[in-house]
């Protein structure tokens, strides 16, 4: 669909579908129907918001019709189609207004209904660290897992964003954490921890959590939350396995807008000299920093954020490191999706058996 047809030249929401293309919500579990809906409002002159909330609430009454009447599968999908609206609604502002927090809510809220529908049920977690706690939802697979892999993103779309991973890992015998860390999600909106906070101490606490459910854990980190991965990897000798989709090793304050001011809101500053010093704060350290446990990065050559000699010094910091490019890849490989996820899902399932057949074989 051509720019005239999604935004009718409004700027405001060219710029929110250029932060949100038709691939980013197909990956997070979007209703197609829903996608073309939302192209033809936005182009109508419906805010953003309004636009995936009124898809949102069609897709909630449709699970509580399914689920008034006896059809609990029908409504656990429309409760997930209903949260993947819900999750691009609040995507619509970058720092945390009253409209934003209450759409995070009424997502998390709709993942909790779906939640109880699922089989085995989701679990919502609260991780103590510092004098807060920071949020996360837990998947098991029917059987014992052969691991868990922690999953999470960067500076937008969190935790449940990532719900169609976490079925991938799920039905290939994982558990999975979807992670809500310092600067994201109920982490940030509901208990108020920043990224100002020690990131690698943070996701090692995801790591403990991980551990009392599976003999293993792994990172995957999307986007920024790539970085996290591996500098937290490169901290904690537990990690068995990470991915780094997508980060910069070194990151660096975009000029664009959406950029600097999801890096504010989750800082808590938009002094633009006090970010970037964060974000050196929280950088990799080539030289310092060495990755022992088994590294996949992915990289798309059409990502417009992050090159590969951004991600480059991840795989010289490796010392067994795997590099999967698609030349026609958006940044966290979006246009890829399907294939994406089964691709690393199939790495974590093979590195964790791999681990426990070399554990036996040492018994």
């Amino acid at each position: 669909m051509t720019e005239t047809q999604t935004s009718n030249g409004n700027a405001p929401i060219e710029a929110l579908w250029r932060a949100m293309p038709v691939t980013r919500m197909l990956d997070c579990g979007v209703d197609y129907a829903d996608v073309l809906a939302m192209q033809r409002r936005t182009a109508e002159g419906i805010a953003w918001d309004e636009a995936a909330e009124a898809l949102a609430e069609a897709q909630l009454e449709r699970a509580r019709t399914a689920e008034r009447g006896g059809h609990p599968v029908t409504a656990f999908d429309a409760y997930r189609a209903a949260a993947a609206d819900l999750l691009f609604a609040q995507m619509a502002f970058n720092f945390d207004t009253v409209r934003k927090s209450s759409l995070y809510e009424a997502f998390t809220d709709a993942v909790a209904h779906a939640a109880a529908l699922a089989d085995p049920p989701w679990h919502r977690v609260d991780i103590p660290f510092g004098e807060g706690r920071m949020n996360g939802w837990l998947l098991r697979p029917a059987t014992a897992p052969i691991g868990a892999v922690v999953v999470f993103g960067g500076q937008s779309g969190w935790g449940a964003a990532y719900l169609p991973q976490a079925d991938a890992l799920v039905r290939r015998g994982m558990a999975v954490l979807l992670a809500e860390g310092p600067g994201q999600g109920e982490t940030r909106l509901r208990n108020g921890i920043l990224l100002d906070v020690d990131v690698r101490a943070a996701y090692s606490a995801f790591v403990d959590h991980a551990l009392t459910v599976a003999p293993r854990a792994g990172l995957w980190g999307n986007s920024l939350g790539g970085l996290y991965a591996a500098t937290t990897a490169a901290a904690d000798a537990r990690v068995s396995a990470v991915c780094v989709n997508s980060a910069p090793a070194q990151p660096r304050l975009q000029r664009f807008r959406t950029f600097a001011e999801q890096a504010a809101a989750m800082l808590g500053t938009s002094d633009a000299d006090a970010i970037q010093a964060n974000f050196d704060r929280i950088a990799f350290r080539p030289g310092v920093d060495r990755i022992r446990c088994p590294l996949l990065v992915l990289h798309g050559e059409a990502d417009p954020i992050v090159q590969l000699e951004h991600q480059q010094p991840f795989l010289d910091a490796a010392d067994d490191a795997t590099l999967r490019v698609w030349e026609d890849g958006e940044h966290t490989i979006y246009n890829h999706a399907r294939e994406r996820t089964a691709y690393v899902a199939d790495w974590f399932a093979g590195e964790f058996s791999k681990q426990q057949r070399e554990k036996r074989s040492v018994q």
